[in-house]
């Protein structure tokens, strides 16, 4: 009975597919790990020949290439083959079995040697066995490992491996058979017949293709800096060529096998031999770029971007561009701070816009560029466009004698802060003047220069770093751009300003405008102005029509009539102030605004002193108003010793009269530091003011009168009439961040911070401000209930007239009343006018601004 075959022989019947595979995955391995450098090598040295480079390396260069390759792959192919082992059967059973849990190919192949003859142990060994034997049933071909990070840590055969890609995708099949000249020689075919090739290439700027010369006409148009490739194939001296256009003396007919020239002038280009042939080439020249600036069109923004439009012509494009900015010296006038020479400064360099899309042969853009922060802002320069084209020739345009084109400023402060930069930057000798000048414009703050307290406080701060770098002798230039800029922002917010008040607003865009109509500014300059002339004057109607509807006590109708009507006349003022402007009337136009803003302070003194039985909320309104002008007073008082302590005695002059910083806003019952509320602040003013001037109550003293402040507005803000609407609900939230504010301001003043109780008390007012807005909205609104229409119609037979004399007349219009200009008692209704008029002049409740302009009608009549 022949012997029964072992269980591993048995298994390895089975798993012979997994086991073959695994073995030839060893061999893919190995083969892998010990040869990759000649795989390397050989798709490098593919893409060498199918990308042509031997054709264009000289002949010895080629030759050293090929054999640097070939010494390459001797060297790893034989390193290769002494590293290579070929794997056995016993190596690839091995493998398989490692990838098996267990080792189960081992454990059949082990003979149970302890137990042998025992029933027992023999039947836990087949057991054994035959869980071994299934376990390895299971077996599949293991993967082999073919990683070579490690063997190849910096990816070189990823790098041949593209440079093959790359030459197969962009190279040529084709270039292999050049290979065969390399083995004859630079002769070449010697038993072959003479045959010749060349092409023209054109220069990479001018995008047109290469030309094979052997399907070109006799007559060929290119343009100059062409080159021209030739090679003459077969034996050396049968072809010859001559040629007339590289501009070079060849007197003779030259044989080499390979000739490159460029093309510079016309002329012709032969092959003399068999299959030679001639060609006419006419060489276009290659014309410079042409640009010009189109300043006419030029522009500047109300912001001061400029807008500079240019054209550029070339014959196959322009590459590049700038312009270039100089100062024109002889024309700048050398007077105040432009006395002394300038500081040498680099020209200003801008690169001019390219066309993103479409060609760039012929193309018009807008050179755009803010320059308002330079130093030669508005100073004459001299403006000169510059185009490049590919062959780097250059053209220029004609000169702009300009101005350099900057933001312009309005505002007389601003404009003074601008011209002191300008100095600043000009030459650091400038330095003691610009000190002086602006102690003089900082000597009198309260008479209305300044139209807040904070760009006061910028002004004097940068007055004393630029005072303390001279001092120092360190005014650097790291130090004046540091200054230059804080003049800058200084500027910005004197011009553009930070005003709540719709009134300032107003009053600065009427200035503003008239400086504009003075200096000639440009129309888009005025447009812009005029502009805010609407808008703020827009906002101060629609606060006026609210004041005016609380203080006729429920006669809405009057009060909308009214402003509608003044609205209308203001707008068509303004519309007229536009056209005279555009039509180049300024002086006209000079005149209607004065008109408009002597209209605007006539308004001031129509509004009504309110009457009997006011409303809750109007009380409220007028408490809130007090409460404001006594927070104006206190922050001017803070003020003003804040000023003491930079400049102590400066404002020994500047006290009397007792006036807030605002001018008439908080005189006489606002700095006084014992101060009470209601009738009895006029009363003390003048003591307020006395103690004041003898120093006797500092920061303990406004603190004391801030806290009190506080405390009122919080009792105020308590009593506030109900008003579930979210207009009361915003202007309750608004007095709250008023109150936190006060506190702030009030701490403030305890640790002797002016300058940051200031900052709060700022902060207080303008959340006033927005409470009493909102609270005035929250009374229009209760007012439009069916409550309210009902109230105010109940009182239609107790209107009053308004102080033109008119009334409603029910129709929602306004008439005169019958019996004010048309009596017989004409001369008498004068007198009492100007009694009347007296009377109120005299009164010391009436606001300053009132009186001054009843002071203006006695002065007139």
């Amino acid at each position: 009975m022949p012997d029964k075959p072992s269980p591993l022989t048995q298994i390895q019947t089975r798993l012979r597919g997994p086991l073959l595979l695994t073995w030839a995955g060893m061999i893919a391995e190995r083969l892998t790990q010990v040869f990759w450098p000649v795989w390397t090598i050989f798709a490098v040295l593919a893409a060498f020949v199918l990308l042509g480079l031997h054709d264009s390396l000289p002949l010895v260069v080629t030759w050293v290439v090929f054999a640097t390759f070939a010494l390459a792959l001797l060297v790893f192919g034989m390193q290769g083959v002494r590293r290579f082992v070929w794997p056995n059967r016993v190596a690839a059973l091995a493998r398989l079995d490692q990838a098996l849990p267990g080792r189960p190919l081992a454990a059949l192949s082990d003979t149970q040697t302890i137990g042998a003859g025992d029933a027992g142990s023999e039947a836990l060994w087949r057991a054994h066995l035959s869980r071994m034997s299934t376990q390895a049933s299971a077996a599949k071909a293991v993967e082999p490992d073919l990683k070579l990070s490690q063997r190849d840590p910096f990816g070189l055969r990823y790098l041949a491996l593209l440079a093959l890609v790359c030459s197969l995708l962009f190279g040529s099949l084709w270039r292999v058979q050049s290979l065969s000249e390399l083995a004859l020689g630079p002769g070449g075919l010697v038993t072959g017949e003479p045959t010749w090739e060349g092409w023209i290439e054109p220069p990479d700027y001018t995008g047109l293709p290469s030309l094979y010369l052997a399907d070109q006409t006799s007559k060929i148009q290119i343009p100059a800096g062409s080159m021209i490739t030739l090679r003459l194939y077969g034996e050396v001296g049968v072809l010859s060529v001559s040629e007339t256009v590289s501009g070079s003396d060849m007197s003779e007919p030259s044989t080499a096998t390979e000739q490159s020239f460029e093309a510079t002038i016309g002329g012709t280009l032969q092959i003399d031999g068999p299959g030679g042939q001639i060609w006419a080439l006419d060489v276009v020249p290659d014309l410079p770029p042409f640009v010009e600036a189109i300043s006419d069109e030029m522009q500047t923004t109300f912001e001061g971007l400029m807008s500079l439009p240019f054209t550029a012509i070339d014959d196959y494009g322009v590459v590049s561009g700038r312009a270039i900015m100089t100062l024109d010296l002889d024309r700048v006038s050398r007077i105040y701070g432009l006395k002394t020479d300038p500081e040498a400064r680099e020209d200003i360099i801008l690169d001019v816009p390219m066309p993103i899309t479409g060609g760039r042969e012929n193309f018009t853009e807008k050179l755009v560029e803010n320059l308002s922060e330079h130093p030669w802002a508005h100073l004459p320069v001299i403006i000169i466009l510059e185009v490049t084209d590919g062959r780097g020739q250059v053209g220029q345009s004609e000169v702009i004698l300009t101005p350099l084109p900057a933001r312009r400023f309005f505002d007389p402060l601003a404009a003074t802060m601008i011209e002191q930069r300008r100095d600043l930057l000009w030459s650091p000798t400038n330095a003691r003047r610009i000190s002086q000048l602006m102690r003089a414009v900082s000597h009198r703050p309260n008479d209305g220069l300044f139209r807040s307290t904070g760009t006061y406080l910028i002004q004097r701060m940068i007055l004393h770093r630029l005072e303390a770098a001279m001092d120092a002798d360190a005014l650097t230039s790291d130090t004046r751009e540091e200054l230059s800029e804080a003049l800058w922002d200084l500027a910005l917010l004197l011009e553009d300003g930070n005003v709540g008040n719709a009134l300032e607003r107003m009053r600065e865009a009427q200035e503003r405008l008239s400086e504009a109509i003075k200096n000639g500014a440009s129309q888009e300059e005025i447009a812009r102005l005029m502009q805010e002339l609407r808008e703020a004057t827009n906002d101060y109607l629609r606060q006026k029509s609210q004041q005016a509807q609380r203080e006729q006590s429920g006669d809405q109708q009057l009060s909308e009539n009214m402003m509608r009507m003044t609205q209308q006349d203001l707008q068509d003022m303004m519309d007229r102030i536009q056209e005279l402007m555009e039509q180049g009337r300024f002086a006209e136009a000079q005149q209607a605004l004065e008109e408009f803003q002597q209209m605007m302070e006539n308004m001031r003194v129509t509004e009504g002193q309110g009457g009997d039985g006011q409303s809750p909320g109007e009380q409220a309104m007028e408490g809130l108003a007090e409460t404001l002008r006594e927070q104006q007073g206190l922050s001017d008082q803070a003020f003003r010793d804040l000023q003491e302590q930079f400049n102590p005695g400066a404002q020994s002059g500047q006290s009397q009269g007792n006036e807030g910083y605002n001018g008439g806003q908080g005189r006489g019952q606002s700095h006084d530091p014992g101060q009470g509320q209601g009738e009895g602040g006029g009363e003390q003013s003048g003591e307020g003011a006395q103690s004041g001037g003898q120093g006797g109550d500092q920061e303990g003293g406004l603190a004391d009168r801030q806290q009190a402040l506080r405390q009122e507005l919080e009792r105020q803000r308590g009593a506030l009439p109900g008003s579930g609407g979210e207009a009361g609900q915003a202007a309750r939230d608004a007095l709250e961040q008023a109150e936190g504010a006060m506190r702030g301001a009030e701490d403030a003043l305890r640790e002797g911070d002016l300058a940051e109780a200031i900052d709060r008390q700022s902060d207080a007012m303008e959340a006033m401000r927005d409470g009493m807005r909102n609270l005035a909205d929250a009374m229009a609104e209760n007012s439009q209930t069916p409550g309210g229409q009902g109230q105010a119609t109940g009182r239609e037979g107790s209107q009053r007239p308004d102080p033109l004399g008119r009334v409603p007349d029910g129709s929602g219009g306004a008439s005169s009343t019958g019996d004010a200009f048309h009596n017989g008692d004409v001369y008498g209704r004068a007198r009492e006018l100007l009694d009347e008029l007296r009377r109120r002049s005299g009164e010391g409740e009436r606001s300053e601004a009132e009186r001054d302009y009843l002071r203006r009608l006695l002065d007139r009549f």
